[in-house]
Parts: C-alpha cells; sequence; structure tokens
C-alpha cells in the first residue's frame, strides 16, 4: 500500500527565481472582491490569502505559471498576467 502524496513536500523541491522587477502578475487596485475569492480558493500555490480584515493579499513569488489565476480572474481581478521575463520563474524539479 502506498502513502498518500505530500504536495507540500513535492513543492519545497522547486527552484524560483523571482524577478523582482518586474512583476508577471498585477492585481487590480479595483479588483472583484468576489473573483479575488475565487483565487483565494482556486490556486494550487495558495498564493492569494484572505487576511483578517477581509482584504486579499497576492505574491508571485511562488507561482507555478499554471494559468488558473489568469483564466479566472484576468479582467475581473487581474489588471496583468503574463509568462515571467526570460530565466526567471519556476524551475520544477520533481517529475
Amino acid at each position: 500500500m502506498t502513502s498518500p502524496v505530500n504536495v507540500d513536500v513535492k513543492l519545497g523541491v522547486n527552484k524560483f527565481n523571482v524577478d523582482e522587477e518586474h512583476p508577471h502578475i498585477v492585481v487590480k487596485s479595483d479588483a472583484d472582491k468576489q473573483a479575488l475569492e475565487l483565487l483565494v480558493k482556486a490556486c494550487p500555490a495558495g498564493l492569494y490569502k484572505k487576511q483578517d480584515d477581509g482584504s486579499v493579499r497576492f505574491d508571485y513569488a511562488g507561482c507555478l505559471e499554471c494559468g488558473t489565476c489568469r483564466i479566472l480572474g484576468l479582467g475581473s481581478a487581474l489588471e496583468q498576467w503574463e509568462y515571467p521575463r526570460g530565466t526567471f520563474g519556476v524551475e520544477f524539479r520533481y517529475g
């Protein structure tokens, strides 16, 4: 019998080269609240976090570049979504 997969352990071996000067995802300043709530639930990396005051905080540094937030939030919650510039972004190291 196999043991359950620990996703955090698998994600922990990925390498992230973050472009501090050029965020590849930008959240709108007047983002739709419901769209942000959806991104909190949908982001597989958990980068959209609901704060105690009800606001949503986002950090692109651990982005898996899967495009989930682009599909669900571009226009309603996101001002911009593009892949990171060359040499930046995620480098998958497991499987």
